[in-house]
Order: C-alpha cells, then sequence, then structure tokens
C-alpha cells in the first residue's frame, strides 16, 4: 500500500483522509499537537521545523506533501537528499514562502501583479505612498494568512512596530507594500499538476471576504464567461508551469475597476476557494492533489450542477458543538452538505463550511448562507 505523509494536522490534511480511503491509500500525518482537526490519521505529534521530527516522520512514508506551507526549505532539501520526494518540492514552495520572492519571481515571468516594493525603512514607505495615492496595503513577508500580517497604511508612521523588529517574527529585513488595488471582486483559480507535467484547471471562483477571511465562495464565478475565465486559467497554468508546481496551486486575484487581473496571493495545497469542489465538482481538490503528488492521472474537473455556493462556519455556536446543531440545520436544509473540521469553536475560527448545489444562484446562496447561519451565534 502506497503511504502518502501530511505535514500539518489542520483541516485541509483531514479533509484529505476521505479520499485516502477511497482510493486505497495509507494517509499518515504530522501534527502539530494533540487533538487537531486531522487527528484521525495523525500517527506522530512534533515540530515541523525540527529536522530530526521532520525525517523520523518521513522515513514512515512514501511521498511528503503538506496542510501548511510553512516548513523550512532547508528540512525539505534534506529530505530531497535522502531520496524522499517532497511535493511541492522546496524551490516552487520557497514563493509561496516568501511574498516578495513571490512578487519578484511573478514581476519577471511577466504575470500581472500591483505595483509593489520591499521596504526597510520608513523613508522607503514614505516615497511608495506618495508615489501611490497615500495609501498601500503592507504585508509581512512570511507568516501571514487570514489577514494576519496584513495592514492598510496611509502614514509609514503606522508601520513604526514592524519596522522596528523587521529581523524577528520572520519579517525578513524587508516588508512587502503594495498599491491599494481599487477592485470589484476577488477570484480564485485553482489548478493541478502532476510532476509528469499533466496539468488540470477548475472553474474560476468568485470569493468573498470577511474580516480578512474568506466568507463564502461562487463556483463558477457569476459573469466569469470569456475573457476573465480564459485570463485566470493561464495565469495560473503560466505559474504553475514556471514555477514547477506539484500538487494543487490555489492563484487569489483581484478583478479591478480598470478591468485588470492581478494576483495577489499564491498557495501550494487544497485551499479554502476550492472546499466547493468536494461536493460540487467530479474531483474534489483533495483527491486531486493525492493524485498528484502520487504521480497518477488528474480527474475530470466538471461541475455537477450550473452553481454551488460554499458557505464557511466562522466561530460557531457559543455553546456546545456544530453537532448539537444537525437536527435542526439538516431539517431545514435537505440538500446541504455539511464538513465539521473538529475544532473547538472560538469567535472568528473556521470551524466547518457547508456545500450547496443547484440550478438557481439565489436559491443556492440562501441555502448556504441560511444552513451555515444555524451552526454561528
Amino acid at each position: 500500500m502506497v503511504t502518502v505523509g501530511v505535514i500539518g494536522g489542520g483541516q485541509l490534511a483531514r479533509m484529505m483522509i476521505p479520499p485516502a480511503v477511497n482510493l486505497g491509500l495509507d494517509i499518515r500525518i504530522l501534527a502539530e499537537q494533540e487533538g487537531m482537526s486531522a487527528a484521525l490519521a495523525a500517527t506522530a505529534v512534533g515540530d515541523y521545523r525540527d529536522l530530526d521530527t521532520v525525517l523520523a516522520f518521513a522515513e514512515t512514508v512514501d511521498v511528503i506533501t503538506f496542510d501548511h506551507e510553512h516548513v523550512p526549505a532547508p528540512i525539505l532539501r534534506e529530505l530531497q537528499a535522502r531520496g524522499i520526494p517532497v511535493h511541492p518540492g522546496p524551490d516552487a514552495l520557497h514563493f509561496a514562502q516568501d511574498k516578495i520572492a513571490m512578487r519578484e519571481k511573478l514581476s519577471e515571468i511577466g504575470v500581472p501583479v500591483p505595483e509593489w516594493a520591499a521596504v526597510t525603512n520608513a523613508d522607503e514607505l514614505s516615497a511608495f505612498l506618495a508615489d501611490n495615492g497615500g495609501a498601500a496595503v503592507l504585508k509581512t513577508p512570511r507568516g501571514g494568512y487570514d489577514g494576519k500580517g496584513v495592514r492598510v497604511v496611509r502614514s509609514a508612521d503606522e508601520a513604526a512596530d514592524w519596522f522596528a523588529t523587521l529581523d524577528e517574527d520572520g519579517r525578513g529585513g524587508a516588508l512587502l507594500v503594495e498599491e491599494l488595488v481599487d477592485f470589484r471582486r476577488e477570484l480564485a483559480q485553482l489548478v493541478a499538476r502532476r510532476p509528469s507535467g499533466q496539468i488540470v484547471a477548475w472553474p474560476v471562483v468568485e470569493t468573498v471576504q470577511k474580516d480578512g477571511v474568506c466568507s463564502e465562495v461562487f463556483a463558477p464565478a457569476p459573469r466569469s464567461a470569456g475573457r476573465v475565465a480564459e485570463m485566470a486559467e493561464q495565469i495560473a497554468l503560466t505559474i504553475a508551469e514556471t514555477l514547477g508546481v506539484t500538487g494543487v496551486l490555489a492563484v487569489e486575484l483581484f478583478e479591478t475597476t480598470d478591468d485588470r487581473i492581478l494576483v495577489n496571493e499564491l498557495a501550494m495545497r487544497p485551499h479554502n476557494s476550492g472546499h466547493w469542489t468536494q461536493d460540487g465538482c467530479t474531483t474534489s481538490q483533495f483527491e486531486q492533489h493525492l493524485r498528484a503528488v502520487l504521480d497518477l492521472p488528474l480527474g475530470a474537473t466538471g461541475c455537477h450542477d450550473d452553481h454551488t455556493v460554499m458557505a464557511n462556519i466562522l466561530g460557531g455556536p457559543t455553546e456546545g458543538t456544530l453537532a448539537d446543531r444537525y437536527a435542526a440545520a439538516l431539517e431545514a436544509h435537505p440538500t446541504v452538505k455539511v464538513h465539521n473540521y473538529g475544532k473547538e469553536p472560538r469567535p472568528g475560527r473556521k470551524v466547518g463550511h457547508v456545500n450547496v448545489s443547484g440550478s438557481d444562484l439565489d436559491e443556492v446562496a440562501y441555502q448556504a448562507r441560511a444552513a451555515a447561519a444555524f451552526f454561528q451565534d
């Protein structure tokens, strides 16, 4: 039996378990601590930043992949040196780990991105603000997610605390500053690529953010036929092939008010914007990721229905568990598919999501939102 090892014990690893079982794979997970979302298949608990811990885990599996992008590159290179397949590899993963490196590379290969600069002090930030309308988005190059490590600034004084600790907390000696993009909506394009080169794409989707966290996904993205869909797909295919990504690649995009399509972020793993594929698509992103990292033929990416809407369950109930709400939610919304991450409820935390598919977008969106609301106080 082929054994896939996943580093990281979050909900993405948890959602790889069912397709692994269906494919007859043995899946093992290195979790950061006991009781994480993927505890069902967690065969080891330890620090993914510790070489000996990761090596000991890797020696029990046939291929290594990830629930997140945070494993240090030197550890991954040591795995490769010992003949352990790593997907995506450290050369590609570098551009998902470091936002400045990502912006440099995408600019080099001609992929459209916002105006940006690497800044190391207040004077450089002030100069960028002066050249870009007096407002900008400031990001820490490493470690940020779900709105963390991101702030809108209109004065260099607003970044004084970050400049004071540039060499701490993974900031790497510089901050990334970008134009404050005037966008109509946010999109996401997922593709998957296997080591031998086959690559497939899902339909582009529209994402809706709430307090920096993805709240809803509409698949396919409304009003995305033609130029927008073609541009989004071509951008993602170019990135995957040029960077040598293996597995699922998610490209977060802005559709601007002046009709540009710009790359915002990259993720080289299954992604929140692809959770709809579990119930709305022939091959889910989680099955596809497993196929890709094992260099198996990739599955079809067609949709089961005209529309699928994913709604995240954020925070969860203030008392009890998600399961306590099942009876009422499923009776009221029999077409909904609930995905529970096994997490303790906490304000703003992603604790699950629901998927609903159908032919009428307004009705599908209503059902998804109403079902998710059953689990949120």
